[in-house]
């Protein structure tokens, strides 16, 4: 019998479900899909392979909305959504990589340099990672993996990130024997998206993503920003994390999104300064008449936000490591008020009539008011909001929001304790 064959008797009575439940809570779902990454790896390249499993999760923004580009602080936390692959190594300094439903990506190590036609194409994070791992003294090497990912693309989970994570994991695992750390996993990857993909991309993706579990992040030196693990027992708090897909066109939002951090850079400029990490709340207040008759209104608001939220970032963060979830959602019901009101990213000012994530927002404080938490998730304007929903509620909440949205708009996660890893 082959060793691929003999993994996959071994999925399937049962010994990985320790580790399935650890990572995904629901043991049997995870023995089906592992199942079904090793049919594909075997239709695609054989079965006489000795393969590995491995896995990256996507990622919710818990606090900081809108402050990491101006070298702030946020909040972040895997969910139990991934990218899981299938792999085994070669010899043939080839990496092949096949997910589900795409063409599959064939790099030669030989070439380690980007390559324009593959520029915003997958294949270009797989060549920067491994180019990444080269220059920094690391191993690299072949190998072949089928992949599949449930992180929800264009819903603010970072499909991207996990995927940029899963490639590094396997490196690391593969021909590092594991010893790179989350960190620099999450550097590599961004690395790979800004100098190979050709996306400006910051690292609270990919650092949560590697990471795993909650955790904090503080940018104010961008090249070595400060990270801190929140610890804290998310399964134990009697509530479910909600994202609520409100299936609404991202089509022509690319400046509504773009002048966020214009306007916040344009009030730092005002002093000088680059981003508003370097300046303070005070010169702002001190001086919002000589910003008002230079800039307008909205931008000294989105200044405020970005200055309170830091602040709600460091109180949350908090609140989590004493175990006080009810102060937590206090505060994320006030981080989505200040990203309403002041930051201003829950509708698009160019389409006023189109605002479906102030309507979940809406139908979410009828259900949870007193009870929950919700605020705008991500980029915000159209897209996602997040929910911490207590369990007795959920199934109401559920119903409630899918009943305007569509059946399956609101998504049940877990946080993760786990970021990227070999299986």
């Amino acid at each position: 019998m082959s060793n691929l064959m003999k993994t996959a008797e071994m999925i399937a009575a049962g010994a990985y479900d320790a580790r399935f439940e650890k990572l995904y809570e629901d043991a049997k779902a995870a023995r089906e899909r592992f199942l079904h990454l090793t049919d594909m790896f075997k239709e695609q390249f054989g079965d006489g392979e000795d393969i590995r499993f491995f896995s990256a999760p996507g990622r919710t923004e818990v606090c900081g909305n809108h402050t990491d580009h101006n070298k702030g602080k946020v909040i972040a936390a895997a969910i139990n959504l991934d990218a899981a692959a299938c792999a085994a190594k070669t010899d043939n300094n080839v990496i092949y990589v096949k997910s589900e439903n795409y063409p599959g990506d064939i790099i030669d190590l030989g070439v380690l340099t980007p390559v324009e036609k593959e520029r915003e194409k997958s294949a270009s994070l797989v060549r920067g990672v491994a180019a990444r791992f080269k220059q920094l003294g690391y191993n690299i090497g072949g190998f072949n993996a089928v992949t599949v990912n449930s992180v929800l693309k264009g819903s603010g989970m970072s499909s991207s990130a996990s995927y940029e994570v899963l490639i590094g994991t396997m490196l690391n695992y593969l021909y590092n024997d594991g010893r790179i750390s989350p960190v620099m996993i999450a550097e590599i990857a961004q690395y790979a998206e800004n100098e190979f993909f050709g996306k400006p991309c910051g690292l609270m993706d990919q650092m949560a993503c590697s990471v795993g579990g909650f955790v904090k992040i503080d940018f104010a030196d961008s090249k070595a920003p400060v990270i801190e693990h929140i610890d804290f027992d998310f399964a134990s708090c009697g509530h479910s994390l909600c994202i609520v897909d409100t299936r609404a066109d991202h089509a022509d939002l690319t400046d509504e999104y773009a002048s966020i951090r214009r306007e916040m850079e344009a009030v730092a400029g005002v002093f000088g300064k680059t981003c508003l990490r370097e300046t303070s709340e005070r010169d702002v207040l001190d001086n919002i008449a000589l910003i008002r008759d230079k800039l307008g209104e909205r931008p000294v608001l989105r200044a405020l936000h970005f200055y309170a939220e830091n602040k709600r970032v460091d109180c949350e963060a908090k609140a989590l490591s004493q175990g006080d979830f009810e102060k937590f959602k206090e505060i994320t019901i006030s981080s989505g008020l200040s990203s309403y009101t002041y930051n201003q990213n829950v509708f698009a000012s160019s389409a006023p009539q189109s605002q479906p994530v102030a309507l979940a927002l809406a139908v979410s404080e009828t259900v949870l008011s007193g009870r929950g938490a919700w605020r705008v998730h991500g980029g915000g304007f159209a897209g996602t909001i997040q929910a911490f929903v207590p369990n007795d509620l959920l199934c109401e909440y559920k119903k409630r929001l899918e009943a305007v949205f569509g059946e399956g708009a609101c998504y049940v996660l877990k946080i993760r304790p786990v970021g990227g890893t070999e299986v």
